[in-house]
């Protein structure tokens, strides 16, 4: 064979491997949500892959070329209410969306421009009272040509991928029972898993799992157990109700889900976290527990759990915080990873917690494997070496005398989006790390139904003297920044002094970058290895942030996100079509919009610092 010709068919195998690299998934199935994330080019799942690193492997757009980023096109959404939670997903060349008061859309990856819009129409007069914290949804699914949409008010819809209509609906709960859905639903084994929130008005937290093809509900896995007069749901429930005590049914519990979740199918298990205890003090939700600390626990609230996607059976637990009064849900991002770790491969899962605590734990056990404190804590000593129980300060435990605790309510981390690169071997995650919140109970506590049931003495000024903090110290007086960090060592490695508990989040790359929003409207670009920043743009949404997704059509690689809360539409023209002659800054600071930007834009308006 000749050497013409054998660099003839390497060119043309190359070109036939370059079109694979960016094929577009012809069927979102099992199969492919598996693989989700391998290729890049598009965004299947909440998390990219469902170990939900939010790793993608294009690498088009380097630490060498990031700075020539541009706007390409800006989508109005032309809705409002809340910030930008969601993760939009990407298939066949469209971006698929969710925005507030559960509005659904579909874009064109290449241009923005509109290929049709979904209004479930919610009831807002009503549901908006039982909205707890903004009119927010994380996400959405895509399975079998079909968007699998949570809506606000608790019906699950899935809609057909091509025209936006209603394939089949569901109930998932009510809002007059006091439950809500804005969680990304996920999907296992051909079933969809969602929960639903409303953990302040002191609801019993749950999870379902319906069949995607229809919506027919599978099994539901209650977090806190019921009433003890009656059966138990399951042996989950009844080794539970040991550890609570008073009528504490009677008051819900709390523990809902509405965030943390992802799945690993090689091990059958899918993980979920649950939220805080409700009412917050312990002392109201369940009083007169026995000192025997197992007999506090308060089972399942504040937990990460793992359970079997066909029976939604429970085979290990982990809780970060035991009889929790503090609201310090464990519904954060939920990231799988094979890490060496003494010299031994291990399986695990990790969280960066709204406690103030990173944890890795195994993945197939739950058995703890190591946890070290990323923001200032004072709430806790430590962690017990071996088990990760919390180390507790006596301070921290407050009746009517009000005592300033750290993190704050809002937490550590809470909903804002993290990654993890294999490469560097760093997760990445924006955090408030100094930040502090008053607790008190509520004297004249009494449960009202319908009503937020948090039992703090709101206002209250403390009279008691902080406990001692552990964790990294303020530096040059940040509160909110952006971490890398080490879970092998559980050591930071570097900061950058942009971030937040809430809103944004970031992605990671094979081009060595952490790409992040932050709450304020800023998107910036780092070198993931030293966090040198390499680019930074105001989009002049300013609020409201959505985390950052990345993909590749016709060969060139998009960085997109939503942001924006907004006011409620002057014009029924608004958000029909794209604006791609539109740079962040040329309409109201006040319009939330889906911004896409790619390397060298011809759009003149868009722009860098």
């Amino acid at each position: 064979m000749s050497v013409r010709r054998f660099a003839v068919i390497g060119v043309i195998a190359g070109g036939l491997l370059a079109c694979l690299a960016s094929a577009q998934t012809p069927v979102v199935d099992d199969a492919a949500l598996r693989h989700a994330g391998a290729g890049g080019a598009e965004w299947l799942t909440n998390g990219l892959d469902l170990a939900e690193t939010r790793y993608s492997p294009l690498k088009h757009i380097t630490t060498a070329n990031v700075d020539r980023l541009r706007l390409g096109w800006a989508y109005e959404l032309a809705s409002s209410g809340g910030g930008q939670l969601a993760t939009p997903l990407v298939w066949n060349g469209t971006i698929y969306g969710i925005t507030n008061w559960s509005v659904v859309f579909a874009v064109d990856a290449r241009t923005g421009k509109e290929r049709w819009r979904w209004d479930p129409e919610v009831n807002q007069t009503a549901v908006r009272p039982k909205v707890c914290c903004g009119v927010v949804n994380r996400g959405m699914a895509l399975y079998k040509n079909m968007i699998i949409a949570p809506i606000i008010d608790g019906r699950l819809d899935a809609l057909d991928a091509d025209t936006g209509k209603v394939v089949w609906e569901t109930r998932v709960a009510f809002p007059q029972d006091d439950y809500t859905l804005t969680m990304a639903p996920r999907i296992a084994k051909g079933k969809v898993v969602i929960g639903a929130s409303g953990g302040e008005y002191a609801v019993r937290g749950f999870f379902d799992a319906y069949d995607a093809m229809t919506g027919r509900r599978a099994w539901r896995f209650y977090t806190v157990p019921g009433d003890p007069g009656k059966p138990f749901e399951n042996p989950a429930l009844k080794k539970a109700a040991a550890t609570w005590s008073g009528d504490w049914w009677k008051r819900g519990g709390g523990a809902t889900v509405w965030d943390g979740m992802a799945y690993d199918p090689e091990l059958d298990l899918i993980y979920v976290g649950t939220g805080n205890g409700a009412p917050w003090p312990q002392s109201l939700r369940s009083p007169g527990a026995k000192p025997e600390r197992e007999n506090k626990d308060n089972l399942y609230v504040c937990s990460i759990l793992a359970v079997r996607p066909d029976t939604g059976a429970m085979v290990w637990y982990f809780q970060p915080v035991p009889g929790d009064s503090w609201d310090f849900d464990s519904t954060q991002q939920l990231t799988l990873a094979n890490l060496t770790i003494n010299g031994k491969p291990r399986k695990v899962i990790m969280q960066a917690s709204k406690n103030g605590f990173f944890y890795v734990l195994d993945r197939l056990t739950g058995a703890f494997i190591s946890g070290q404190p990323f923001a200032r804590v004072t709430w806790a000593k430590g962690l017990e070496p071996g088990t990760g129980r919390p180390i507790v300060n006596p301070e921290a435990e407050y009746g009517r005398d009000a005592v300033e605790l750290f993190p704050n309510q809002v937490g550590a981390h809470a909903s804002s989006t993290m990654s993890f690169n294999p490469n560097t071997g760093l997760v990445y995650f924006t955090a408030t790390i100094d930040g502090g919140s008053n607790y008190a109970v509520n004297p004249d506590f009494t449960y009202q139904p319908g009503r937020h049931n948090e039992g703090l003495a709101r206002g209250a000024t403390p009279t008691r003297p902080r406990p001692p903090a552990i964790g990294p110290p303020a530096v040059d007086g940040q509160r909110t920044v952006l971490l890398a960090w080490d879970p092998v060592t559980q050591t930071e490695r570097w900061r950058a002094p942009a971030g937040g508990a809430r809103f944004g989040g970031t992605l990671t790359t094979a081009g060595n970058l952490v790409f992040q929003v932050v709450p304020d409207g800023r998107f910036i670009a780092y070198d993931a290895g030293n966090g040198k920043k390499l680019f930074e743009l105001q989009t002049e949404t300013h609020t409201g942030m959505g985390p950052p997704i990345t993909y590749l059509v016709d060969g060139k690689q998009y960085v997109a996100f939503m942001g924006g809360v907004g006011q409620p539409p002057t014009s029924t023209a608004a958000g029909r079509g794209s604006s791609p002659a539109t740079s962040p800054s040329s309409t109201a600071v006040s319009s939330p919009k889906l911004f896409s930007f790619v390397l060298d834009s011809n759009n003149a308006s868009g722009g860098r610092e």
